[in-house]
């Protein structure tokens, strides 16, 4: 009985050992291909809620203009990326530290999955290649959260770790 439980488990160990060697082969999501589109709702406050997130995103995360910012986010911001400060000015100063000003573009250049708008939140969800231990590129996704007041966005978080790096996403492109 000993040796049968004994081979089911090294079984079991090897298998899940071969697993995490395999990379993964899933491909990339599939991108919107019409971003304004996706701005669009039958209901005024939702369209409006999309344009200002996607607006925010444009113009202060994509092309690094922090002072904008004021337009799009409120004095008193709650962050939840742990890497970045509180309220507006939190915001300012972890965008000019990870990101190049760069020239405002009518679309956004990250791999735009969907935007999703209900009540006061918009969803972003982008796609997020990466490389593996073995420099391999492998997909992953990358989601936003926005808490929308008052035409301002109030609140925001993202799945940011502690332990990561700060990172300009605009570097994550299919």
């Amino acid at each position: 009985m000993r040796a049968a439980i004994l081979a089911v488990l090294v079984m079991v160990g090897s298998a899940a050992a071969a697993e995490e060697e395999q990379t993964m082969t899933a491909p990339a999501p599939v991108v919107a291909k019409d971003q304004a589109a996706l701005l669009k709702s039958d209901d005024p406050k939702l369209a409006a809620n999309k344009k200002l997130v996607y607006d925010m995103y444009r113009i202060v995360l994509q092309a690094g203009l922090a002072d904008r910012a004021h337009e799009f986010i409120a004095d008193g911001y709650i962050q939840h990326n742990p890497n970045a400060g509180q309220g507006l000015a939190g915001l300012v100063d972890y965008v000019k530290a990870t990101r190049p000003e760069r020239a405002i573009k009518p679309t956004l250049d990250l791999p735009l999955i969907n935007l999703l708008a209900e009540g006061d939140y918009v969803t972003t969800a982008f796609v997020r290649p990466e490389k593996d231990a073995n420099g391999q590129t492998y997909y992953s996704s990358w989601f936003d959260l926005y808490r929308i007041e008052n035409g301002k966005i109030v609140e925001h978080w993202d799945p940011m770790l502690k332990s990561d790096a700060k990172i300009d996403p605009n570097d994550k492109k299919i």
